[in-house]
């Protein structure tokens, strides 16, 4: 049993963040409800169903119909926690806010998910992932210098600063509504998880030690001992060799004398970034992998995901899991004593899951 074992959760079916943070708690054991719209398409299809979908059934609403909407405030009664990520007061012109779902359940947790949040100037208008790092300064910190910024694909916004933060939120105030008995709404806006993400870069920058240039810092590919390389298959590997002890290593795989790569001047940075990538494109990638596989140089591999799924460290630890034809990460994180596991929702029909949520068991 998993240790949300017991907790009953309501998804309104969308797209982003709240199903990979659904998805997470199903796969910690919480007993997931997904509301889709009636004779409409649901959101994902085919491995994205397998995969964002899992662990959970799904119910056929149209919230528009008194009587489908009611039935939806009867599931709402017997939930712990809702999830929804529809634009603010959609979810009130429905019949189904805040107010409403919690006067039918006074301890509900009511987890609402948008990129810009319920208030402020933007909260209406459209927007993806892409714009609400920009706007909370991610997305300017991330690429090489003078060049475009470079889009992190979307696990930045939609699931740092989203899913998880969600995720968080509705747990938190879980334990809080368990104390005292009272639900509260939970307003997850990805440009303020965006922002939190970013607290160690907003100090860095405060202190002076952190540049608004791009790829001038210690973490941004500045260094010539924190960044990728490319290799002579046109492959490349990371190096993240930023202690003295694991810099000394990355010389000495790289068979270069440090008393001429001194990691400390900043003024040879540059010119160190040019002997590095000259050396590295002596040979491939896996040859460097064999050569750093033994050494302390914080040197790996930049792998496809078809690759990390074969990698043999991820394969030790089963990273990866096969369920219903379809690769899977595993669940995250792992417990001691109780158990997260995809659980396969064709073993637990719509209609049993509705009968036991409409009748209580």
């Amino acid at each position: 049993m998993g240790p949300l074992s017991g907790v009953r959760i309501i998804e309104f079916d969308a797209i982003g963040p709240v199903p990979l943070c659904a998805m997470l708690l199903a796969d910690m054991g919480a007993d997931i409800l997904r509301i889709v719209r009636a004779g409409g398409q649901a959101a994902y299809e085919d491995a994205g169903e397998a995969i964002l979908h899992r662990g959970r059934v799904s119910v056929e609403l149209n919230l528009k119909d008194a009587g489908d909407r009611e039935a939806a405030l009867r599931l709402v009664e017997k939930a712990d926690i809702l999830i929804e990520g529809f634009r603010p007061a959609v979810m009130e012109r429905l019949g189904l806010g805040p107010d409403v779902c919690l006067a039918r359940a006074p301890a509900l947790v009511y987890g609402r998910m948008t990129g810009w949040g319920q208030s402020g100037e933007l909260a209406q208008r459209a927007g993806h992932d892409i714009n609400y790092i920009a706007i909370a300064g991610a997305l300017g910190a991330i690429g090489e210098k003078n060049r475009t910024p470079v889009l992190p694909l979307n696990l930045v916004g939609d699931y740092g600063g989203g899913a998880m933060f969600l995720a968080m939120g509705v747990l938190a105030a879980l334990t809080e509504a368990r104390q005292s008995g009272k639900g509260q709404v939970v307003d997850v806006a990805m440009t303020e998880g965006v922002a939190l993400l970013m607290s160690m870069f907003h100090a860095l920058r405060q202190t002076g030690a952190w540049s608004e240039e791009r790829q001038s810092n210690l973490l941004d590919g500045g260094t010539p001992y924190y960044r990728c390389y490319a290799c002579a298959d046109g492959r490349f590997v990371a190096v993240g060799a930023l202690e003295p002890q694991f810099y000394a290593q990355l010389l000495d795989g790289l068979g270069l004398d440090s008393a001429s790569f001194p990691q400390a001047d900043r003024s040879r940075w540059d010119a160190m970034q040019t002997a590095f990538q000259q050396r590295f494109l002596t040979k491939t990638r896996d040859e460097w992998g064999a050569i750093f596989a033994d050494r302390d140089a914080c040197v790996s591999p930049v792998l496809t995901m078809a690759e990390a799924v074969e990698h043999p460290h991820n394969r030790s630890r089963a990273s990866f899991v096969v369920r219903e034809g379809f690769t899977h990460p595993a669940p995250a994180p792992r417990f001691s004593r109780t158990v997260t596991e995809i659980r396969n929702s064709a073993t637990d029909t719509a209609a049993a899951v509705h009968a036991r949520w409409t009748q209580g068991n």
